[in-house]
């Protein structure tokens, strides 16, 4: 037998709707407006008038987003917060996601914008001593601590809000489903409501969530699908920076990636990426090679360190972390077939200093070049850079954006940088310039022959 819909109850007065009849209503304070609503009409109400229309004529107008004063969040989300869209942040729990969007709060509520943060898992106090270590202060910054979802919502239009925050989505409860907090079909009543809270009004929200331990946002898939934008918050427990990555966005890329160091002061962003990554070290030592990867946008100086170690076992050892192991024996069994250096009989160990992970195949060549280094333990230079995919033929193939891998290289200082004889039609107007030198090669071999010249 079918669930019938509950009665919904709407004020005539501001237009506030519960499944709770009151004699005051909570959002305009307004005595006996309430009225039923017959949840069929109100149904049948909501669609009449939809039409089909040909796609190209449907008139498009880019969204005005609302910048969230901090450029690396901006970047992320590709460009700012989108009226009406719904962001979904997740992270660990105490990876900095309630500091971060605080803060966030705090820059939109300083440009002059109400904004409305929902914590349903703190008290008052708790959020309030955060702020004023954050140093956030603003009078259009207002707090909402408590677990009923519907009297929070229900202050967006009688303060004109023009941003919400909900911390977080398994904290609160939506009255019109039973359960708990935090069980699968409140969650996904709790987002419904945000979702068409947010439509509702036109301004952007965004959503705290928890995670399970294996990674996983809490709750039920469709969460996921219910955003407009999936964001993780992440950052290993020896370190003190954070990433933020776009998994999902419906109104941009999800390759950007933005960097933050968490201070005493809060969360605050990483101009120098590269510089987390390299040690800039004068020290010639065999084994090092330099490349630039690319996260979306965004230029890496990443140092692979190789070390190889000769052993009497039969099935030498191989260890890679920062790049993946299958791809590591890859490139081993290459060198070893296409440009003549044994590797049978030594422990390979690859790393990308600084903990960074690489699937950019643009690092392939200083992979090889690093492993060789190795194995004859003789150093590379310490002012070059490598870039390009290597294949199964040995053959060095280019990669994407290869002048603004270059750039980087020379805003570093990298003097020397060895290519794909195949990138010379985008690089002209770089190479010889400050001092820039660039090789082509076109395999294995030449780059192997370029590196002991």
């Amino acid at each position: 037998m079918a669930k019938e819909a509950p009665v919904r109850y709407v004020c005539s007065n501001c237009g506030f709707s519960t499944v709770t009849r009151t004699g005051k209503c909570t959002s305009c304070g307004q005595w006996g407006t309430f009225e039923a609503v017959n949840p069929t009409a109100e149904r049948s109400a909501k669609y009449a008038g939809v039409k089909v229309e040909v796609v190209n004529s449907v008139s498009v107008k880019p969204p005005k987003r609302l910048s969230s004063g901090i450029g690396e969040v901006d970047r992320v989300l590709g460009g700012g917060l989108v009226p009406g869209g719904v962001v979904l942040i997740g992270g660990q729990p105490g990876i900095g996601k309630s500091t971060l969007l605080l803060q966030v709060g705090g820059k939109v509520a300083s440009q002059g914008t109400h904004v409305l943060y929902i914590s349903g898992e703190e008290s008052a106090a708790q959020v309030a001593l955060r702020a004023a270590r954050l140093g956030v202060s603003s009078e259009k910054l207002l707090l909402y601590c408590g677990g009923d979802l519907e009297d929070a919502l229900s202050h967006i239009s009688s303060q004109s809000i023009g941003l919400f925050i909900l911390d977080s989505v398994q904290a609160v409860k939506a009255p019109e489903e039973a359960g708990w907090p935090g069980t699968p079909n409140q969650v996904r009543a709790v987002a419904q409501m945000a979702v068409d809270a947010a439509r509702a009004a036109d301004v952007p929200a965004v959503l705290v969530g928890h995670i399970t331990k294996d990674g996983r946002l809490a709750g039920p898939m469709l969460l996921e699908h219910m955003v407009d934008t999936v964001l993780t918050f992440s950052g290993e427990g020896y370190s003190s920076h954070r990433m933020l990555r776009a998994m999902k966005n419906r109104y941009g890329n999800t390759d950007e990636l933005g960097i933050f160091e968490m201070r005493e002061s809060g969360l605050t962003p990483v101009e120098d990426k590269s510089g987390l990554y390299w040690n800039r070290s004068d020290a010639a030592v065999p084994g090092v090679a330099m490349t630039i990867a690319m996260e979306g946008s965004t230029p890496l100086v990443a140092e692979i360190q190789t070390l190889a170690s000769p052993t009497t076992f039969p099935y030498p050892k191989r260890t890679s972390r920062g790049i993946e192991l299958n791809r590591f024996q890859l490139l081993a069994a290459v060198l070893e077939k296409r440009a003549g250096i044994p590797c049978g009989g030594c422990d390979l160990y690859l790393n990308i200093a600084g903990g960074l992970s690489i699937q950019d195949p643009s690092a392939d060549l200083a992979a090889c070049v690093s492993l060789a280094s190795a194995l004859r333990d003789k150093p590379l230079r310490g002012d070059c850079c490598y870039l390009g995919e290597v294949g199964l033929a040995g053959e060095v193939r280019p990669v994407t954006r290869i002048l603004t891998r270059l750039k980087e290289a020379e805003r570093l200082g990298l003097r020397r940088a060895v290519v794909s004889g195949k990138e010379r039609g985008e690089i002209w107007g770089l190479e010889g310039s400050a001092g820039m030198t660039i090789r082509h090669i076109n395999s294995l071999s030449d780059a192997l022959s370029e590196m002991f010249s």
